[in-house]
Parts: C-alpha cells; sequence; structure tokens
C-alpha cells in the first residue's frame, strides 16, 4: 500500500515591508535637495539686494514693535533692515517725524531684512543679545521683573540707532484679554482675491484704507469697561506692514496694542508660511502665556477665522470669553471671494456673535455683561 500522499510544501510566509524603499528615500532626498537650493537662492538674492541697497545709500535701521509679558517674563519684536532716509529737511523727513505719512503700499516692502545679525535689548538694567532670524525679525523673550503698566524697551543692531518700542505689561490678577484680527474686521481690506490684495496690498495709498464702521468705539469700550485688559491684533499681515498697520490704528482712533503678523517666503521647513498656523500657534502661546486669562475674539467671516476660532475654543473653552464675528456685506464677500457660513454652535461653551458691524457686537457683548 502506498503511503498517503504529503501536503505539497507551501511558500515561506512575507513579512510585511515597513521600511520606506529605495524609491522614496530618493523622493525624499530629492525634496531636501530642492528645499537647500531654495534657500541658497534665498539667501543669495537677499545678498544681492544688501549689495544694491548699499550702492543706492540704504542704511542699516533698528526697528522695534510693541511687546506684551508678564512681570517676570516679556515678548520682545523688532525688525533690522537695509531702509533708505529720508533727506534732513525734507517734505518726508517732516511727515516721518509728524506720523503724517502717505505712502503707497509697495514703498513697505522695499526694505531689505538683514539676516542673522545680532541686536542688544534694553530693559532698564537687563541687557540682553539675540540674532535676528533669516528674515531680520527679532521675536524672543526676555526674563525681566518689571511691574505692570508700559514700560521702553531698546533694541539696537550693530551700527544702527537705537529704537524704542512700549511693552505692556499685564499684571497677574488681570483675567480678561482682547484678541482681534485686523483685515476686514478692523480694516476693509479685501484681502483674500488676489489681484485685490496686490492692489490694496502695493498700489493703494494708506490713507485710502477705510477702517471697519463701529470697531474703533467698540474696542475703545472695552478698553474703558476693561482697562487693565491687553488687546492684541493678530493677523496674517507682513511685518513689512507693520508700521503702516500702526500708523493706520492710531489714525482711526484704535486703542493701542501689540502687532503679531508674519513674514512671506522660505521657512525651515516649508515653502511658504502658513496664516493659519500662525494664528493657531500664537492663540495657543497667549494661553500658556497667562493661564487664567479669558480672551474675547474678534474676527471675521471672510476668511478662517470662525474655524480657528472654534478649534481653539474647542480644546480651550474655559479660556473663551466670547467670539466675535463680524460679518461681511454681499460687495465686501464678492471681493473676498466669498464667506465662511456662520455655523451652528449651539452645542458650543463658549458665546458666539454675528454682526457686521461694531455697534450690533457691542450689544450683544452688553448682554453677556461683557461690556
Amino acid at each position: 500500500m502506498d503511503p498517503a500522499p504529503q501536503n505539497p510544501p507551501q511558500p515561506a510566509a512575507r513579512t510585511p515591508r515597513t521600511q520606506p524603499d529605495a524609491t522614496d528615500n530618493n523622493q525624499e532626498l530629492h525634496g531636501n535637495q530642492v528645499f537647500r537650493l531654495a534657500h541658497r537662492a534665498s539667501d543669495a538674492f537677499n545678498t544681492f539686494r544688501i549689495r544694491l541697497a548699499r550702492r543706492w545709500k540704504f542704511v542699516p535701521q533698528t526697528i522695534a514693535y510693541q511687546g506684551y509679558g508678564s512681570t517676570t517674563r516679556v515678548r520682545v519684536l523688532g525688525r533690522v533692515l537695509m531702509t533708505q532716509k529720508p533727506l534732513p529737511g525734507s517734505k518726508a523727513e517732516q511727515e516721518a517725524r509728524n506720523g503724517t505719512q502717505n505712502v503707497r503700499g509697495w514703498r513697505a516692502f522695499t526694505g531689505v531684512p538683514l539676516q542673522f545679525i545680532d541686536v542688544d535689548i534694553t530693559i532698564g538694567d537687563v541687557v540682553t543679545r539675540v540674532r535676528a532670524d533669516r528674515g531680520g525679525l527679532v521675536d524672543t523673550e526676555v526674563d525681566v521683573e518689571l511691574s505692570p503698566g508700559w514700560h521702553t524697551v531698546v533694541l539696537q543692531a550693530e551700527g544702527t540707532e537705537p529704537a524704542e518700542a512700549l511693552v505692556h505689561v499685564i499684571a497677574p490678577d488681570v483675567k480678561f484679554g482682547i484678541v482681534s484680527d485686523i483685515d476686514d474686521t478692523v480694516m476693509v481690506t479685501a484681502l483674500p482675491r488676489p489681484f485685490l490684495a496686490l492692489w490694496n496690498t502695493f498700489v493703494l495709498s494708506e490713507r485710502a484704507r477705510m477702517a471697519t464702521p463701529g470697531m474703533a468705539v467698540l474696542l475703545d469700550r472695552l478698553t474703558i469697561e476693561h482697562p487693565d485688559a491687553p488687546i492684541i491684533y493678530l493677523s496674517t499681515g507682513p511685518w513689512n506692514a507693520a508700521p503702516t498697520l500702526a500708523r493706520f490704528l492710531s489714525r482711526n482712533m484704535y486703542p493701542s496694542g501689540p502687532l503679531l503678523l508674519t513674514d512671506w517666503g522660505l521657512t525651515q521647513d516649508r515653502w511658504f508660511r502658513s496664516g493659519q498656523d500662525h494664528k493657531h500657534r500664537n492663540l495657543e502661546r497667549l494661553s500658556r502665556e497667562f493661564p487664567d486669562m479669558r480672551w474675547l475674539l474678534i474676527g471675521d467671516n471672510g476668511q478662517h477665522d470662525e474655524a480657528i476660532y472654534s478649534s481653539f475654543a474647542a480644546r480651550n473653552p474655559d479660556k473663551v470669553a466670547a467670539i466675535a464675528i463680524r460679518q461681511l456685506s454681499v460687495s465686501e464677500s464678492v471681493f473676498a471671494g466669498g464667506h465662511s457660513e456662520d455655523g451652528d454652535h449651539t452645542a458650543s461653551k463658549v458665546p458666539w456673535i454675528y454682526s457686521p458691524d461694531g455697534a450690533g457686537i457691542a450689544r450683544q457683548l452688553g448682554m453677556l455683561d461683557l461690556l
């Protein structure tokens, strides 16, 4: 009798491949090489601009921006650029001294950043040396003991005149603060649409920009009702526009407060900075810096403010007093490329306010005992 047939041998089980293959590695390597080349090209172009600026008699300048902080640590903001100074005794110099400039938007982008330059920060008796980033920007924290209120900080890079700015030191017992967007919230810009963005940013005279109806009065009333509350203007606009925006806010009687802007171009890990990430990061940063603060978040429904504020409020409902959204008009929505839908926030733990102007927001804030 023949032996029972044996089962044919089975092929060995194959272990799933968990490591990327050579194609994946080659693609990643190629992407890193391209990114490094882009950085080199960007740096080479900036070096060329610096040489050209020196030929045109531009001079290095330190610019100090308004900052904020606690009684033990302050956030200091500034920038180092090559800029063209107005001729002594000229009309431009007088306007600059008096703050009455009427500047075309493109002029804000003629400055050339001085990369990785050392900057001395002086606050009282404390002197700290930091290094500007690849965009010439200084954004750093300084440990220093200060009383609540306004203090002066001095920034100076080598070869520049010292520049002064104020920092708002917030008392530990302050529990209410205000964060406000700028574009289409306090200033009508219609920026999202590309051609209008170029026109408004580079061509339009800064005095032609319009303040949003009722918003200056709203913010002024809030600061009167909450005199110690900080107000922070959080925008996706570029740092190049900071002087223009500061003059606009002052000229239209908006309360004084730090500008938290961003910078265009390459970063260490991406091609372009994300405006949404910029807002997310700074909201989270404020929540860490002032853990007991409840914020009134003010924005508009023309971009991503609703989604950004909703996400922050969902993670930090105890840190948001209310969210106020300025509704764009039909024409503004068209210019802005549409608007987000007013969402259903009935399940939200945070009050939501919608109104086309500051007066309507003020009335609803009054019903929440915030004004």
